[in-house]
């Protein structure tokens, strides 16, 4: 059984959202979501239906970046989406579990998705 998981923007609750072949954990409060390692990409299918927290909220928070991973407690590196520079998120040293603001993970999945399954449809040249 996975203990409770605390925000570490905002230290509210984080409740265990799953989808078929993937979870992730959403704050109740800032709406803020965490994934373990690789999980974000398992669920940037249904990022619409797990991000559902107001942009403006998230923008706000993301001024805070000195904040402990909620799964071992080690100090996260804010860390830039080398594809989306404009994308802050947060990734734990030792996990490597991510934490994405309210919008942040709509915006990243938006862009790896659709270049996700682009690789599927390449033709060679001739």
């Amino acid at each position: 059984m996975t203990p409770q998981l605390i925000c570490p923007k905002c230290s509210g609750t984080m409740a265990r959202i799953e989808q078929p072949g993937a979870e992730c954990y959403r704050c109740a409060d800032c709406f803020g979501l965490w994934f373990n390692i690789g999980e974000q990409h398992r669920m940037a299918a249904w990022a619409e239906a797990v991000d559902i927290g107001p942009d403006e909220l998230g923008k706000k928070l993301n001024h805070v970046d000195n904040i402990a991973c909620p799964k071992c407690h080690t100090g996260m590196l804010r860390m830039v989406d080398a594809k989306q520079p404009h994308i802050w998120y947060e990734s734990c040293q030792l996990c490597f579990g991510r934490f994405y603001d309210a919008g942040e993970f709509r915006d990243f999945a938006e862009y790896g998705f659709r270049d996700y399954l682009k690789q599927f449809s390449l033709t060679a040249r001739s």
